[in-house]
């Protein structure tokens, strides 16, 4: 859900602000407030059993689904992306701590979304420190003010009203400590976000929206080629485990199913021949036919958001004679 670059962010966020209004499957209705939702209603948290070592929290709908992942250590936990819901946050660390009896000594953030950077105080407030890459801290001051201009109101007191402040590890890639276990950091360029932090662990690796296990995927910022290089990029590390932002966790082939859908979406759009401004019922072709085929996944206003911003680059490309 980073910010975009073009005018189509308050079309994208009118929608995105509708679809958690009308979320289905326990999220709240637009009659109920954010808070009494989420008192109503708990997320999950479980350790993985093909490692349970690797433990998965998800939010309730209203929060968007969200996973974010804790790697237990000998002495202490690291907890991989905040949540975007400030009580999500809060259940977040005490359902982990809870079910490993270890406290979270680290949060990293994977990318500049609410959904990951939200809950960065409710850590700090506990004295957990939460770092993200130098490139994604760039990122967060205008993800933050767009999107608080937009959800503040509905969320309140569930959102946070000031800026997360968060460290940065550097803008390499490296490694950190904490709880006794140590995890690599790979910086990436854009993606769903415009910039990105992959963790590996193992034989595992944390994603973040860079793949969603049964979900549309967030195209707002149009970098869809971009977006397939980071995939590949996550390939060569050869992992076991994909642990996407929302959805099971799963192996390699989530990265494979992620960069078909991808692909199938820039196949689509250039069927077209795009141009700008987009004929009449052009994007509603592309829409429909990728619907089909792609049937039953959630969150179709993902797709809604980032479909004319994937358009417009693709036309541009046209244009100039590139691809």
């Amino acid at each position: 859900m980073s910010l975009p670059r073009s005018l189509f962010l308050p079309l994208g966020v009118v929608l995105l602000g509708a679809a958690l209004s009308a979320c289905g499957g326990g999220g709240a209705s637009p009659s109920k407030s954010p808070a009494a939702a989420s008192a109503k209603r708990e997320g999950t948290a479980a350790r993985l059993e093909s490692d349970p070592r690797i433990g998965v929290y998800t939010s309730i709908p209203w929060g968007f689904s969200t996973s974010s992942y804790w790697i237990e250590g000998p002495t202490g936990l690291i907890v991989i992306d905040t949540q975007f819901l400030l009580s999500a946050s809060t259940e977040l660390i005490e359902k982990a701590e809870s079910i490993t009896g270890k406290k979270v000594q680290l949060a990293i953030v994977l990318h500049p979304n609410p959904d990951k950077f939200n809950g960065a105080s409710t850590f700090q407030a506990r004295g957990i420190r939460v770092v993200t890459s130098a490139q994604v801290l760039a990122q967060i001051p205008e993800v933050h003010a767009s999107r608080s201009a937009s959800f503040y109101e509905r969320y309140k007191p569930d959102y946070p009203k000031e800026q997360p402040k968060l460290e940065s590890f550097g803008d390499k890639n490296g490694e950190l400590s904490a709880g006794g276990v140590t995890v690599k950091t790979h910086v990436l360029g854009p993606g769903c976000s415009a910039a990105h932090v992959v963790v590996e662990f193992e034989g595992h690796v944390f994603v973040g929206d860079l793949v969603g296990n049964g979900t549309h995927a967030w195209l707002e910022i149009g970098e869809t080629e971009a977006w397939l290089a980071r995939l590949d990029e996550i390939a060569a590390l050869k992992p076991k485990f994909v642990h996407p932002g929302r959805g099971a966790t799963g192996g390699p082939e989530l990265l494979e199913w992620e960069s078909k859908y991808l692909r199938s979406v820039l196949e689509e759009v250039n069927k077209e021949n795009p141009t700008m401004p987009p004929p009449a019922g052009a994007i509603e072709r592309v829409k429909d036919r990728i619907m089909k085929a792609y049937p039953g996944l959630d969150y179709e206003v993902f797709f809604d958001v980032g479909i004319e911003e994937v358009w417009r680059k693709q036309a541009q490309k046209r244009a100039a004679g590139t691809k």
